[in-house]
């Protein structure tokens, strides 16, 4: 049994819930949520993130007229997430559980006080025994700035509610060495920070989802290098989350483990910002090496060879190298008209202190 775990973000994949023809599976559903009230029991504190609105609403509603792939979300997520909502209401009210629904959106993690108002609003939920459920609210993300898929969804939440573990169910075992079809291909059971996974990672998407196993390792890597445990399992296997708490060594699943060293909130909220960035600074490459080096350190603005965009003071900017790779975001100690007058100066303020400082592994 896992001694560690106190609170866990459960992501439920659209291939998870969704039956071949794209409608909602609510005899999966009903056998997730049994396993998740007997986590509950327990003594676990759980946040679901669940796909599904538009396979749960794409049986219901049947368009007069041809509708374009974003009209096709707005529609059938408007109507399948008050019946998503209403069938685990339902299905954990058969264990006297209480669930709450939480829709957001990208730019809701924008700022710090969104951020902290979500982390809020949850902490209250599970405070009074209620299960937040989590869903990006897709009748208005059709813009850009959306979440790549609920895996992205996931990783922001476990990493804003200071989950032990994030649970990523998807419709496979795990991240394969191999394609997954062929009879030779084995699961790889661990992955630590440095392990390189090119070679193995399939680039293609699900059928009902937006995002891919790309997209699964990379939120996997950067939320295990924030200390919180990645397991990527298949949630169509009976009792894969008991089996997963109850006995580690012998469920298979692919686990990313976790960094140990301690990162802030406040670091974890910026290294989850760089969507919302309003300009670039770029350095040298002395400036780049310090900063990706094991030593605590400051971007100061000796080692600044430009200053790109219009933002302003306490802002969220890109950090970029002399080769014109992104390495990291900040928050900005100045203005972007302040900082290109410093530009290689010695001296002052860093333009990006420490404490509010990401760099990427």
């Amino acid at each position: 049994m896992r001694k560690t775990w106190n609170r866990i973000i459960v992501k439920i994949g659209s291939n998870v819930l969704s039956r071949k023809d794209g409608t909602l599976d609510v005899t999966r559903m009903s056998a997730i949520v049994d396993q998740i009230a007997e986590l509950r029991k327990a003594g676990l504190e759980v946040i679901v993130v669940s796909s599904g609105a538009v396979a749960s609403g794409r049986s219901e509603v049947h368009p007069i007229k041809k509708l374009d792939s974003v009209e096709q979300r707005q529609l059938f997520s408007a109507v399948g997430q008050a019946k998503l909502m209403g069938r685990y209401y339902q299905l954990f009210g058969d264990h006297d559980i209480t669930v709450g629904q939480v829709l957001t959106t990208k730019e809701d993690f924008a700022t710090r006080r969104l951020y902290l108002n979500q982390k809020s609003c949850m902490n209250v939920m599970l405070s009074n025994g209620v299960i937040p459920i989590v869903n990006e609210n897709d009748t208005v993300s059709v813009t850009e700035l959306m979440f790549t898929d609920n895996d992205e969804l996931s990783g922001l939440i476990a990493t804003m509610m200071d989950a032990q573990a994030l649970i990523i169910l998807s419709n496979i075992d795990g991240i394969y060495d191999g394609n997954p079809n062929e009879p030779n291909a084995k699961v790889i059971q661990e992955i630590a920070a440095n392990d390189d996974l090119t070679a193995y990672i399939q680039t293609t998407k699900s059928n009902f989802g937006r995002g891919g196993m790309l997209t699964k390792t990379r939120i996997a890597r950067k939320v295990a290098d924030e200390g919180i445990e990645v397991i990527i399992a298949n949630g169509k296997r009976e009792n894969i989350l008991v089996d997963l708490f109850l006995h580690p060594e012998d469920t298979l699943c692919t686990r990313f483990i976790p960094s140990d060293a301690p990162i802030s909130g406040v670091k974890k909220w910026i290294a989850h910002s760089e969507d919302f960035a309003k300009g670039e600074i770029h350095i040298n490459r002395d400036a780049a090496l310090k900063l990706t080096s094991e030593e605590a350190v400051s971007l100061l603005m000796v080692g600044i060879t430009a200053v790109e965009g219009d933002f302003e003071k306490d802002d969220i900017v890109r950090i970029i190298d002399a080769d014109g790779q992104f390495i990291g975001v900040g928050r900005a100690n100045y203005a972007s008209k302040d900082a290109k007058l410093q530009i290689g100066k010695h001296g002052g303020k860093p333009m990006v202190h420490y404490d509010y400082l990401y760099i990427e592994n």
